[in-house]
């Protein structure tokens, strides 16, 4: 990692020098693979409930493709497997990232044709087989995140980061309104609406979905291989390979069992203990790590039977941990878990509720879909490019100090809506502020976790870092709700700013220990 990039020195040259990095070919990459990596959520969340629900699919039915969603929540469990595994042919054609990219994005396109070839409404049968292919279009879109990451971290030096981030976000976002807004008008130009369902609409809309994502195969056939990752050789025999993929199988059945037998229990004891925030947001923790241990255990006990290669187990899952604290040292690598785990808190808490925020306060779907889903969008990619570009003259640990203190202040923004009610001014500034910070400080902090990995060790410890950012902020903002109802909307945006403060604090302290020389960044 370098100064200009932790420390916070300017690089060479003057502004100029600083915005024709955009141009530079790594950069202009990471626009195009953003938007393969863009493109698949909302056709798994929310273009998908639309979908649901002019099939007349109950509410409840709904909640069955949640599943789809543990792809992006547990990425970091199946990581290592992307960084060992090599891919027959493919690896030996086009190196470990560009092979594993390719099949994600097949796989990608795949799920999402399952997905239009099926209609909802023909029989609960049908809706099984298209929950199961949002299953498969979640966890092939986690496995190309995985490895997009480590394509990026991989391919260009440090200096680059934080522009690659910048453009990387513009591409994701521009993914998610071709997923999101275009989906929708393809749906409603081919004749499907509410209350008048048309099952070929939807057909066609997501087989032009999957084509889109030609974008990000075309991508991947004309890039190359990162030097670093084509230099790797793989020295296990295919064996080895198999077995070690079997543990982890094993190991996941282990995490679901658990947690989805265990689920029931967790219930009786929340209810019992009331919906308190605290109590609530504990057992749900309690609940999710009893499950990870017994994978661990599981995991563990298949390893020492012999099931696998002692030294592939190790150098496959401990090594990457290992390595992080290795470099940092204890004190410094703890105080940078703990700074990745927090960092975002002041953005995901009031963002989960945040929709039902904007009906409370009196404004129609229009004027909510205008203000957020299309304004909010451009001004989030603005954000991110200035992010990107702050980044890279005055380094990131100054910019991620910037975004933590501009998060948390746009929080007081959404205080004044609270007080003003229904205003269009205050909405539009609520809204401009909060995604302009937001993209600011994401940019910055993409570039961050970036230069804390390793290039031996990329896809495990970024998709470790990227996993722990959202953990804690999505558990505590699904009692957003709880609170809301608690101490009212003015004082619950005081409150998600002031929790920033620490996050705050984090950043300086961090920035003071990786500046005299505790840890030397991303190692070459």
């Amino acid at each position: 990692m370098t100064e200009a990039v932790v420390g916070g020195a300017s690089p060479p040259g003057g502004w100029g020098e600083t915005l024709k990095t955009f141009l530079h070919p790594r950069v202009i990459t990471m626009l195009f693979l953003g938007f393969a990596a863009g493109i698949p959520i909302l056709l798994i969340f929310s273009s998908l409930s639309l979908w649901l629900g002019e099939a007349g699919v109950e509410r409840k039915a709904v909640t069955f493709f949640s599943w789809a969603a543990l792809g992006y929540s547990f990425k970091f469990i199946w990581a290592p497997l992307i960084d060992k595994l090599p891919l027959p042919v493919l690896t030996r054609v086009l190196g470990r990232r560009r092979a594993w990219m390719l099949v994600a994005q097949l796989l990608i396109m795949l799920a999402i044709v399952l997905m239009g070839s099926t209609d909802p409404a023909r029989s609960q049968g049908n809706l099984t087989l298209m929950a199961l292919a949002a299953v498969l279009l979640g966890f092939s879109s986690a496995t190309q995140d995985i490895v997009i990451d480590a394509y990026r971290i991989e391919s260009a030096a440090s200096r680059l980061q934080a522009m690659m981030s910048s453009t990387y976000v513009a591409g994701y976002r521009i993914g998610m309104i071709a997923a999101g807004a275009g989906a929708l008008y393809l749906a409603s130009l081919f004749g499907s609406e509410k209350g008048s369902y048309h099952y070929e609409a939807w057909r066609w809309t997501y087989y032009i979905m999957a084509a889109t994502m030609l974008v990000g195969v075309i991508t991947t056939l004309i890039i190359a291989e990162p030097e670093k990752s084509r230099k790797e050789a793989h020295h296990y025999a295919n064996s080895d390979y198999l077995r070690l993929l079997l543990v982890f199988a094993l190991a996941a059945a282990a995490f679901v069992v658990t947690f989805f037998f265990s689920n029931a229990l967790f219930t009786h004891l929340k209810s019992a203990l009331g919906e308190g925030v605290l109590s609530g947001f504990l057992l749900e923790s309690l609940h999710f790590f009893t499950a990870i241990g017994m994978a661990l255990l599981a995991g563990y006990g298949l390893v020492q039977a012999g099931l696998v290669n002692r030294d592939m187990a190790r150098d496959t899952w401990i090594e990457p941990i290992r390595d992080f604290f290795r470099r940092y040292g204890l004190k410094t690598a703890l105080l940078l878990l703990a700074l990745i785990g927090l960092y975002r808190i002041t953005d995901i808490v009031p963002g989960v509720i945040s929709n039902v925020f904007y009906q409370d306060m009196g404004f129609s779907k229009p004027e909510i879909a205008t203000a957020v889903k299309t304004f909010g969008v451009v001004v989030s990619i603005l954000g991110g490019f200035l992010g990107g570009l702050f980044a890279s003259r005055f380094g990131v640990m100054r910019t991620l100090l910037w975004g933590a203190i501009l998060t948390a202040i746009t929080n007081l923004v959404f205080t004044w809506l609270a007080h003003a009610g229904h205003d269009l001014t205050v909405m539009y500034l609520a809204v401009i502020s909060d995604n302009l910070a937001a993209g600011f400080a994401s940019a910055a902090f993409i570039a961050f976790l970036s230069s804390l990995t390793s290039v031996q060790f990329t896809a495990v410890q970024y998709a470790i870092f990227s996993s722990l950012m959202t953990l804690l902020p999505k558990v505590l903002g699904g009692y957003s709700g709880t609170m809301v109802d608690a101490i009212g909307y003015g004082n619950f945006f005081v409150f998600c700013a002031l929790i920033g403060l620490p996050v705050i604090v984090l950043v300086l302290w961090a920035g003071k220990r990786l500046g005299v020389g505790e840890g030397a960044g991303r190692a070459e």
